[in-house]
């Protein structure tokens, strides 16, 4: 059987190729992970999360461009890990609602506490992940 070739289509899911883009569009994520606890304080009486409670906190970094044709890489795995460690040292261990910024600790507001301090460093930032659970994140786009 002779298989025909496939020729890619000139538009995808309706949007035309840039002509400036070098095809090497790549997404990294680098996770880390904290311990923390926190009450939420802005939900219904007796609601169960409105309590002193914790959790080991997996937070993803996902970056997004063109890799670069000379090093192949979008950025340096150990760039990402250096700019969100002093981050992630702020939050490990602690009692968040006494951080500034995050009085009412959810994971969308821990997601975009992360996102303020880390797009002025990362220009490539994406995505910030924050799971509370292992069934449950809030992913925020900044």
């Amino acid at each position: 059987m002779v298989r025909q070739s496939f020729e890619a289509p000139s538009v995808c899911n309706g949007v035309a190729p840039d002509p400036s883009r070098t095809g090497q569009l790549v997404r990294l994520v680098r996770e880390f992970t904290f311990e923390a606890a926190h009450h939420l304080p802005n939900v219904p009486s007796g609601h169960k999360c409105g309590r002193l409670h914790g959790h080991s906190f997996r937070v993803d970094v996902i970056c997004e461009g063109d890799a670069d044709p000379e090093t192949g890489w979008l950025i340096d795995f150990a760039d990402i890990k250096r700019a969100v460690e002093p981050l992630i040292d702020q939050l490990d261990h602690h009692y968040l609602n006494e951080i500034e910024g995050l009085s009412n600790p959810t994971a969308e507001r821990i997601a975009m506490w992360i996102w303020k301090r880390l797009a002025p460093t990362l220009p490539v930032l994406s995505q910030i992940n924050v799971a509370e659970t292992c069934t449950g994140r809030c992913e925020y786009r900044g």
